[in-house]
């Protein structure tokens, strides 16, 4: 060490981890790390290997800031719950800026290992499907590719069973005087919910007249302000894949970009987006 190295010691920086947790212990860094595992030579798999890695894990924090949202969400504690959404906006703001890494890699470069990835194919991330569930998408279909995992496919029933959290945005809607349909209200919850009328009219009086419901206003925006970022997600996806690999079916059967076009079709709160046309 020179005499212009600085030495954070000197100012009282602890240095010695041999009996004290460390950055890396706290957040167990080698077993992250090491958890890459190419399956060929290709420069580019680990591109392609950590681009999913992390996006399993800012779903794992999604799933841990929309549980959380809904919950809130059912006790009436609706300012946690607006901070927890805005910041689900945030989190799909930066999986949407990944794909801009992930078309760095040409159609080329992902020929040379993608036969490596056997039937594994992203429609079968169980944090995905969660998500989906949690939002209100609840196709049971999907269930299919985790049939062969007995927990998981009890986490998945059990969301199911629960309110999506919508359902709960609804019925805090009508907890506050916005009346809402009984039919909606009483349905069954492990089905999608499908566009109501009654729900389209109890939004538009919210719309109308924004300065007398200002609490349920300013949470429709931000239910809205996070299905716009989830739909460029799922757009910036669909693209990706078309970049990448044309129109092949992708490594687990589907359609590959056909199959996620349909996704694109999907509104998780329909009303709300309707709501803009009869203003």
């Amino acid at each position: 060490m020179t005499s212009s190295d600085y030495d954070p010691s000197s100012e009282g920086a602890e240095t010695d981890f041999a009996r004290r947790m460390s950055y890396g212990d706290y957040l167990s860094l080698d077993a992250i790390l090491g958890a890459q595992h190419p399956l060929s030579e290709a420069h580019d798999e680990m591109l392609f290997i950590i681009q999913h890695q992390t996006t399993e894990l800012w779903m794992r924090l999604a799933i841990h800031e929309l549980s959380a949202a809904r919950r809130a969400i059912a006790k009436d504690e609706v300012q946690p719950a607006m901070k927890m959404l805005a910041r689900m906006s945030r989190i799909f703001e930066q999986l949407n800026n990944a794909w801009d890494v992930l078309r760095t890699m040409t159609p080329s470069e992902y020929t040379r290992f993608r036969s490596q990835l056997g039937q594994s194919s992203g429609f079968q991330s169980l944090q995905y499907r969660l998500i989906e569930y949690l939002l209100g998408n609840r196709n049971h279909a999907m269930l299919k590719p985790h049939a062969h995992d007995v927990e998981t496919t009890k986490l998945l029933e059990a969301e199911l069973a629960t309110p999506s959290l919508y359902d709960e945005v609804l019925r805090l809607a009508d907890r506050h005087g916005l009346k809402m349909p009984a039919a909606v209200l009483a349905r069954d919850v492990r089905e999608t919910h499908s566009f109501s009328e009654g729900v389209l009219d109890a939004w538009r009086e919210v719309y109308q007249a924004p300065e007398t419901h200002w609490m349920l206003y300013e949470l429709a925006e931000k239910l809205v302000d996070f299905e716009d970022y989830f739909r460029r997600w799922r757009f910036n996806h669909v693209t990706t894949v078309e970049r990448v690999i044309g129109f092949k079916r992708g490594t687990g059967g589907t359609g590959g970009v056909s199959y996620l076009k349909r996704m694109l079709e999907i509104e998780l709160f329909p009303e709300l987006w309707r709501v803009r046309t009869i203003l």
